[in-house]
């Protein structure tokens, strides 16, 4: 039995600690906060409740797969999972919308043919079946393994682009997201549609490599599910499954260093003085160089030793919780996406303030996030630019664009202005105080192409014993990517460098 160390307690630590603790280590988490989840956050005030994290699971069969090897439970009888219908309504900026059913391919070449015209459901189907192509391509090593040493494999981008003949000019394929868009799909609304999914997950279309498509591929292939009581009712889940699995947890335990000893991870110091010896530790937050002083985690040749060109700052979220007066009218769509203009991409990834942001608009039919059926919860959200870039502490430039993320928001929810009890705001200034991200970033999925750029750190380090989680990490941001590393990571400790992922 060996002793465990993992530095903070989201859901890609706590996957990694209930699974070696299956595996009979003895695991203990050290969190900075007060409390387990890490981004995946629950604001409650007055009997309204919002996720400040995300608000759909995607991919659910990771923490299926989580719950079957931890206990008897499995995850439907820890939550109730709901797969929400229509996955998503879509207002584009010249005032069409479509709704977009759940995990049916047919069904949203239906839609998008209606709403846009005959050929535009066409045009996106077979965009999927290429980002399908790409899925089968790239999902084991981008996703089920360890980041191999020979990472290059994957700088390659998997998704196969139309080779387009053009007249007295070269023939083109597409690269980047906004070329799919421009070339492929050709409609600037499924452009828009498209570039949605990417900003969702801090992704600039102009630079993202065209593999990107597996994340709308994800998303309208194993579908969109909402768990009751909110995302935080599963990272309570899994927290309640740590300690039946005998996790110990410490609250209020800011790790300022890793200790090392002949040659190797040996344990954590905390900020109060305090240290704890261990045989392995887990690094499941944002790695910093002050936590392993004279270490070479990596080294040239690694991945993440790597300039990322075309990469600037990671975007952070930007919230509007609405307490609003009024029940949820009968139809109202959980999820609807209020698309931006162009210049918001030059905005957020240049940083500064969108004048005319996409907005996530989610409203839950959840009564547990509502004080009575006369009342409604309703979470806004838009990609920003990090902390720094922009002064998110600055309380008017906060007011001012709170209320541009409401103004576009009216879109989705009737006479929304009138409704509104009180707004809670939160910005990537919260989200680092909360998570200790730097700038209050939220890390995107990995990405195969433009020679591993939008690649993520491997799980293992050259710092013998120290492993890496979370969405930091191999394979990135997003709750099934999280559930992923903390598997991968679990696996290495307990089979050794010679796992390859469970097959």
């Amino acid at each position: 039995m060996a002793r465990i160390a993992v530095i903070g307690a989201g859901t890609g630590a706590m996957a990694a600690a209930a699974r070696l603790a299956v595996a009979g280590h003895r695991v203990t988490v050290y969190e900075r906060s007060a409390t387990y989840g890490g981004s995946v956050g629950r604001f409650a005030r007055d009997g309204f409740a919002f996720d400040t994290g995300p608000p759909l699971l995607h991919l659910p069969a990771v923490y299926r797969d989580l719950f079957v090897k931890t206990g008897k439970e499995s995850l439907e009888q820890c939550v109730t999972l709901t797969q929400v219908d229509p996955a998503s309504r879509h207002v584009f900026a010249d005032g069409i919308t479509v709704s977009l059913p759940n995990a049916s391919r047919a069904g949203v070449v239906a839609a998008l043919d209606e709403a846009l015209g005959a050929g535009a459901g066409g045009r996106w189907g077979a965009f999927l079946d290429r980002a399908g192509d790409a899925w089968d391509r790239s999902r084991r090593p981008l996703l089920e393994e360890p980041l191999r040493p020979d990472w290059q494999v994957l700088g390659r981008d998997p998704y196969p682009a139309v080779r387009q003949r053009r007249l007295l000019r070269p023939a083109r394929q597409a690269g980047t997201v906004a070329e799919i868009g421009a070339w492929e799909l050709t409609d600037p609304r499924l452009a828009a549609l498209l570039d949605g999914y990417a900003l969702s997950y801090g992704l600039d279309p102009r630079t993202a490599p065209a593999s990107a498509a597996l994340v709308p591929y994800m998303q309208e292939t194993f579908g969109s599910w909402y768990v009751t009581g909110g995302m935080r009712a599963l990272a309570e889940a899994l927290y309640e499954r740590c300690l039946a699995r005998r996790v110990s947890f410490v609250f209020g335990a800011e790790v300022v260093r890793i200790t090392e000893k002949d040659g190797r991870a040996a344990g954590v110091e905390l900020a109060d003085g305090e240290s704890a010896e261990a045989d392995h530790v887990v690094l499941a937050a944002q790695p910093r160089p002050e936590l392993t002083p004279g270490q070479e985690l990596w080294r040239d040749g690694d991945v993440a030793a790597r300039p990322r060109p075309g990469r600037g700052a990671v975007p952070g979220r930007f919230l509007v919780l609405l307490s609003l007066r009024g029940a949820r009218e009968p139809g109202a769509v959980h999820r609807t996406v209020v698309h931006g203009s162009d210049a918001e991409r030059d905005a957020v990834f240049g940083g500064r303030i969108a004048e005319r942001p996409t907005v996530t608009v989610v409203r839950p039919d959840d009564p547990s996030t509502r004080p009575d059926e006369a009342h409604e919860a309703v979470t806004l959200m838009a990609t920003v630019a990090p902390h720094g870039p922009v002064d998110w502490t600055d309380a008017a430039l906060r007011e001012r664009f709170a209320d541009t993320v409401i103004g576009a928001a009216c879109a989705a929810v009737p006479d929304l202005r009138d409704r509104v009890i009180h707004a809670e705001v939160r910005t990537p200034a919260e989200t680092a105080a909360d998570t200790g991200a730097e700038g209050g970033s939220v890390p995107a999925p990995a990405l195969a192409g433009a020679d591993g750029a939008w690649l993520h750190p491997g799980n293992r380090t050259r710092l013998p014993g120290l492993y890496l989680a979370g969405g930091w990490a191999h394979p990135g941001g997003g709750l099934a990517h999280a559930g992923m590393s903390g598997a991968l990571v679990a696996g290495l400790i307990v089979e050794g460098d010679g796992f390859r992922g469970s097959r």
